[in-house]
């Protein structure tokens, strides 16, 4: 495959850790297999995610990042605000603001692209960057969509959407239904069940998404054949697209053999990984439970001061990455003035912050995770067997807590029944008494048939994600063809290009010399 060594992938995540953490997997699991791949984001991102390429590029590979300026000024956010979870805290209508700053990238983007010697054999751009495609039909590229949530709920919204559910219920977001014509039995209402952009005042970007999608030359999803075969084959029979599943990328063999890499998955830990891996190797194998919320999921401070007590009165060992910790003053008051942290100091560690957490989640000390369900993290708890307390907030996640409650029998829920913006006030923000976390715990850390039955069921699945990976394996598989597709459509393009091109010689030649190198790779395909 030393012929691959001359493509270029270009990857456009969107600005948000969630989705920028598999984006950056998958550069990784490319550029193991030959080809150059650069990840386009902007400057604030990239230094988060620095260490993973860092990683990346020590190991050999042939991975960057390039970084395009985010207009912050331009529409009137705070500068250095680039992410999504930097958003927490502002004003509504600034979200708006950051979308429209988002599609702002396409111009640097299609300058940086047209500047290269020669065109990237594929563009892999986030679903929730449409305004990419306007770009690669201008100059030829090729382009997939890659869709960070799980096939489940890509499946569940366009089944819904398809079969006018939500133009049946309207504003009511709490009216029930069921997802018509899905494989497995699904329920819930707008609240807990509503696509990206399918909110009032984002109508436009709504419908580019969806023609985004619908022109696309093929789609990828973090997810493997074990977990969601079904969805993702219903999935791409309803779009009529060619689908390939590349994970879960968190499961690589060279994530689960690099103690750095994993360390460094996503943002920059605030404590040190050893210290963790030390303050585990202490506590007995199966112990301890693990908690965090993720990126952009946020807990009141009703909320967490309930959670608190609950892991308090479970007398369990655990960690806690308390990411409102370092912004929250009544959040830091409970730790600190309300002596929480120095009463568990004997059985658990508070991180302040961000924790490592797939170094955490791969310690045999660890047989519980307190999660919100996000899909990365879900994906983590299935690749390690690590059952899961499931604690949706927001949009896909109470799709992920369906998976792995109903369809795969490895978690068990918290009882969170809406996102906490739907609460009414005088709740603030509280669904979960810590007498119910308590009892949840309990539940998933406990012995009996049903705890056992989880915990074998979670190594079943674990066992599965790895064989995924491994070379023969189904997401292998997928990866290697959808290369081999890609090399194949370039060409294809290449030779339109070159048919219409009144560019000069040395520009065509730049270009033969590229068909050269994709022929050779089709021939060495055919054998």
């Amino acid at each position: 495959m030393a012929i691959w060594e001359e493509l270029h992938f270009v990857l456009v995540p969107l600005v948000a850790q969630g989705h920028i953490i598999p984006m950056v997997d998958v550069a990784r699991l490319v550029a193991a297999r030959g080809p150059r791949v650069t990840v386009v984001t902007t400057p604030v991102n990239a230094a988060r995610n620095r260490a993973t390429v860092d990683g990346a590029r020590r190991a050999g590979l042939s991975v960057e990042f390039v970084d395009l300026p985010f207009p912050c000024a331009q529409l009137g956010l705070p500068e250095g605000v680039e992410a999504i979870d930097q958003m927490a805290g502002l004003e509504p209508p600034m979200y708006l603001r950051f979308f429209q700053a988002i599609w702002k990238i396409a111009e640097p983007l299609e300058e940086y692209l047209r500047a290269l010697p020669r065109r990237p054999v594929c563009l892999v751009t986030d679903a929730c960057n449409p305004w990419t495609a306007p770009v690669c039909e201008r100059l030829g590229i090729p382009r997939l969509v890659m869709h960070c949530p799980s096939a489940y709920f890509q499946l569940a919204v366009h089944r819904l959407s398809s079969h006018g559910v939500y133009d049946r219920v309207g504003e009511d977001v709490m009216a029930p239904f069921e997802v018509p014509d899905f494989p497995v039995r699904a329920a819930g209402n707008m609240a807990t069940l509503r696509g990206f952009f399918q909110y009032p005042g984002v109508e436009k970007e709504h419908r580019e998404a969806l023609d985004a999608e619908a022109t696309a030359d093929g789609l990828l999803f973090n997810t493997f054949r074990g977990i969601e075969g079904a969805f993702v084959d219903a999935y791409a029979a309803a779009l009529g697209k060619r689908t390939w599943t590349v994970g879960p990328t968190c499961a690589s063999s060279s994530m689960a053999d690099d103690a750095d890499a994993k360390a460094g998955r996503g943002n920059r830990a605030d404590v040190d990984a050893g210290h963790i891996v030390t303050w585990l190797d202490a506590r007995p194998p199966a112990s301890v439970l693990y908690v965090s919320f993720g990126s952009i999921s946020q807990l009141t401070a009703k909320q967490l001061a309930g959670l608190a007590r609950g892991l308090e009165a479970s007398g369990r060992a655990f960690v806690w990455a308390i990411k409102e910790a370092k912004a929250d003053a009544a959040v830091r008051a409970l730790l600190d003035e309300e002596g929480f942290e120095a009463r568990v100091k004997d059985r658990g560690l508070l991180v302040r912050g961000w924790a490592p957490q797939v170094t955490i989640l791969s310690h045999p000390a660890v047989s519980g995770f307190l999660t919100h369900c996000g899909w990365n993290a879900t994906l983590e708890a299935v690749s390690y067997g690590v059952p899961a307390l499931t604690w949706p907030t927001i949009a896909d996640q109470f799709c992920s807590e369906q998976l792995l409650v109903d369809v795969l029998g490895v978690g068990v829920r918290s009882g969170v029944k809406i996102p906490t913006m739907y609460l009414p006030k005088e709740a603030e923000g509280v669904q979960v008494t810590s007498g119910d976390v308590e009892k949840a715990i309990a539940e998933l850390m406990g012995g009996g048939a049903e705890g056992e039955a989880r915990r074998v069921r979670a190594n079943e699945v674990a066992a599965e994600a790895r064989a995924a990976m491994e070379e023969g394996g189904s997401s292998h598989s997928d990866l290697m063809d959808m290369i081999r597709y890609v090399t194949k459509l370039s060409k294809q393009r290449s030779q339109g290009r070159d048919a219409s091109s009144t560019a000069p010689p040395s520009e065509l030649g730049e270009k033969n010399e590229q068909d050269a190198v994709l022929s050779v790779q089709m021939a060495q395909d055919s054998i």
